[in-house]
């Protein structure tokens, strides 16, 4: 076999051990997802008033309230502007 087959193969037992118990991981790694729901709720805004404010599909947005999808890219940016002045950049958004 070759040498990443067997890696991967190791990788793969290990992962198994972690899951049941029978081994810490070697990394943990915590991600804070933004919370776009909070986000929206602080602007007053309906979801589908915020979609069409922000500039993208109702569905979209409901995926990133539903935790189902992340917003990435310049949506994020939008979405960290929003969440540390939501005032300033709604009346940004509306000009």
């Amino acid at each position: 076999m070759s040498t990443f087959f067997d890696e991967l193969l190791e990788s793969v037992q290990q992962m198994d051990e972690i899951t049941k118990g029978e081994r810490a991981p070697s990394r943990e790694f915590h991600v804070d997802a933004l919370a776009v729901k909070e986000i929206r709720k602080a602007t007053g805004l309906t979801q589908q008033g915020f979609a069409r404010r922000i500039g993208i599909e109702l569905a979209t947005l409901r995926n990133w309230e539903q935790g189902r999808r992340e917003p990435t890219g310049p949506a994020r940016a939008l979405l960290t502007a929003l969440k540390n002045d939501p005032v300033s950049v709604m009346q940004a958004l509306e000009a």
